[in-house]
């Protein structure tokens, strides 16, 4: 197996987590819906169907990052380094979810359920925005530099890590609107799903009644947001790489992957039917249940498309606003050849981890 096979069989790896991981926030979607008043009957019974699922949703988010350390370290210790703010939020959303979980009906809760039920809304709210919002900066690009001579540097003179970040250290791509609609399209992604989750979980029409009815109000917010999104994307001009660190800019870089990519325009194209088609089906068909299964597969099958063109076709996948030099591709931000190609035998039991999850979910279903 040569290294540039390695390099994009691990970042098809890295897509197929990340597809499925937006997919499993439905769980966050769910929790955000805690906001609205309900009775503690409603509630716990909307609870009850996202409960035991969120430990899934969190084992992706671990699986996705620890492949991404793996696989690309130079993206781990730049982002994770010098963003940190953003993914130590985004860790304290979901320590406050695995707590709340843990302690809002234990006898021992000496703050009540209405405060856990809080944090879950936190984390409901926060994750999804975050992560959506950082995947935006794959297409959008973020304030850093890369200076690769701190690697053998005194680290008590220069110290050692590579990336530098402005005050923020990663917080400022939320004054960039796309990031922001970016992050608000995944949000309210989520929350639709959630209603569709708990229409097809539950056999009670009125928690059916009441999520149909936020369905109904919420679905040309997010129509309206993915328009704003896709064209920011496929208007926006990228960078493509000419070596290792020298990049060109290109007009409507991520419109012409798609085109350039049959795979990725099919993969988008189909999951943007079915993403759509599930959410007109559930609102239109009164008794039609089976809505998360055609979004769901839909959201997979368009981030799919979009982690594709955002980091095969010579793109970096992680575009430096302040230095083009500084961007990161799949090619020059891999681990050795030998690593790679160690951990894809390893990766050869992801089939069986898979299988595992079914027969869990399907457990849990029962």
């Amino acid at each position: 197996m040569s290294l540039e096979f390695l390099q994009q069989y691990w970042w098809f790896l890295l897509s197929v987590l990340g597809a499925f991981l937006v997919f499993l926030m439905f769980v966050q979607g769910g929790q955000s819906m805690l906001i609205h008043k309900m009775n503690d009957n409603y509630r716990e019974r909307i609870i009850s169907t996202i409960a035991h699922r969120w430990e899934l949703t969190f084992t992706t988010l671990v699986t996705f990052g620890g492949a991404f350390f793996a696989s690309f370290p130079l993206f781990y210790s730049t982002s994770f380094g010098g963003a940190y703010w953003v993914w130590m939020l985004i860790l304290f959303g979901f320590i406050l979810q695995a707590v709340s979980y843990k302690y809002r009906l234990s006898d021992g809760n000496i703050f009540g359920r209405r405060v856990y039920d809080s944090f879950l809304v936190i984390n409901g709210i926060m994750a999804p925005t975050l992560i959506g919002g950082a995947v935006g900066t794959f297409f959008f690009g973020s304030e850093f530099t890369i200076d690769m001579d701190r690697l053998t540097a005194d680290p008590l003179t220069m110290g050692n890590v590579i990336s530098n970040w402005g005050e923020w250290h990663g917080l400022e791509v939320l004054t960039d609107w796309r990031v922001v609609a970016f992050g608000l399209t995944v949000f309210v992604l989520t929350r639709l799903q959630a209603q569709m989750w708990f229409i097809n979980q539950t056999d009670d029409d009125r928690i059916a009644s009441w999520s149909r009815k936020h369905l109904i109000i919420e679905t040309p917010i997010f129509i309206i947001l993915l328009a704003v999104t896709l064209t920011a994307l496929f208007t926006t001009t990228g960078y493509e790489s000419i070596s290792q660190h020298e990049f060109c800019t290109v007009e409507y870089k991520y419109l012409k992957n798609l085109i350039e990519m049959p795979a990725a325009a099919a993969s988008f194209l189909i999951g943007a039917l079915l993403l759509v088609g599930g959410i007109l089906l559930t609102i239109i068909r009164e008794r039609y249940r089976r809505g998360i299964w055609l979004t769901g597969t839909g959201t997979i099958l368009v981030v799919l498309a979009l982690f594709w063109i955002a980091g095969y076709n010579n793109t970096p996948y992680y575009p430096s606003t302040l230095d083009a030099a500084s961007s990161l591709t799949i090619y020059n931000s891999s681990s050795t050849q030998y690593t790679l190609r160690t951990m894809s035998y390893v990766s050869l039991a992801i089939p069986f981890v898979l299988a595992y999850i079914v027969w869990v979910w399907r457990k849990l279903v029962k």
